[in-house]
């Protein structure tokens, strides 16, 4: 057996069977007929996982790395990045380099490889918007296949990989078409605030100040997993028709809300902190004190406890509002 305590940022201490790393595509091709008939799982940096229980199979880590420019044009460069690149590391390449697109994206956890299947987002921005295509090993055939954007049926944190392909696929390179000119993302309404408190000019802000600034934003809001362990934000923000949208405002006139393809959104922590859950606790599992939205380990927890809070959470939301919100982590049994 083997612990998966540093590989989740939960810091849940499961077991598995077997860890297995490989940092090529060909060493990952040449493993794969020893997968069949075993459970095997596939992870970045754990950062978007709740093991509930010990894994009775294979986990797998992608060490391929690299990121290349594929292709520039007047307007765009391609990065074509290895899934087992820090994804962090590789927004801080971009901005130093003059790439842009990707700064409210900022610290956000976990490798390139999960970017795509999670369909990570933050402050006004998806990692689906500048995905170009992504290379992918067929684990039944060990086959290559390229998805292009399109065939990644993204929508909010979602993606083909994360539910019709669930299980068949492992990526290993994601190529990102990236901007040559600075064009900031500043519709979103805590970017604003910053901006305000701090009296600066959004003409003169460069993309360093922004990726800076998205730093301080989320280090105000999300614990160090290093410090308390957590998945970053656990659950999706709902998005409710204008129906349910008129019936909520009549009760809550002040409940913030935001238009979005699809209907409203309204924010999950919210609702969470209206409920009274911010700063509570269950065991050793915990409801932030900073943000409704994230759980923590309080030391200790085990990922059965992060479940039973989840549902008590989600449960009272459900009572007081008629809202269901889902998990946004991924709960591995």
């Amino acid at each position: 057996m083997y612990s998966l305590l540093h590989h989740n940022t939960f810091g849940i201490d499961a077991q598995c069977a077997e860890f297995v790393e490989y940092d090529s595509v060909e060493k990952l091709q040449t493993l794969l007929p020893s997968l069949q008939g075993k459970r095997w799982l596939q992870i970045g940096g754990g950062s978007n996982l709740l093991f509930v229980k010990d894994f009775d199979g294979v986990v797998l880590h992608s060490r391929i790395v690299g990121c290349d420019e594929v292709h520039r044009d007047t307007h765009n460069v391609w990065l074509r990045v290895g899934a087992g690149v820090v994804w962090d590391e590789f927004v801080a390449y971009c901005v130093e380099h003059g790439f842009y697109g990707l700064e409210n994206l900022s610290l956000i956890p976990g490798e390139v490889g999960a970017s795509a299947v999670q369909n990570i987002g933050a402050y006004g921005v998806e990692a689906c918007q500048y995905i170009e295509k992504v290379e992918a090993i067929d684990v039944a055939t060990g086959v290559l296949r390229t998805f292009d954007n399109q065939s990644c049926q993204y929508a909010y944190r979602s993606s083909i990989f994360k539910h019709a392909l669930r299980g068949q696929y492992i990526i290993t390179y994601v190529t990102y078409r990236l901007s040559l000119k600075f064009s900031p993302d500043l519709d979103y309404a805590a970017i604003r605030r910053e901006l305000e408190q701090r009296g600066m000019n959004p003409a003169t802000l460069t993309a360093q100040n922004l990726r800076n600034m998205i730093i301080q934003i989320r280090q105000s809001k999300l614990p160090d997993p290093k410090e308390l362990g957590s998945a970053g934000s656990f659950f999706m923000n709902p998005v409710v028709d204008n129906e349910c949208l008129q019936r909520l405002l009549k009760s809550y006139p002040n409940m913030p809300h935001y238009n979005v393809e699809g209907g409203v959104k309204i924010p999950a922590g919210w609702l969470i902190d209206q409920c009274g859950w911010k700063g509570q606790k269950m065991g050793q599992a915990g409801v932030y004190s900073k943000q409704a939205l994230v759980l923590v380990n309080l030391g200790g927890a085990t990922g059965q406890d992060i479940v039973n809070l989840s549902n008590a959470v989600r449960k009272d939301v459900y009572d007081k509002f008629a809202i269901r919100i889902y998990p946004e982590a991924n709960f591995i049994e």
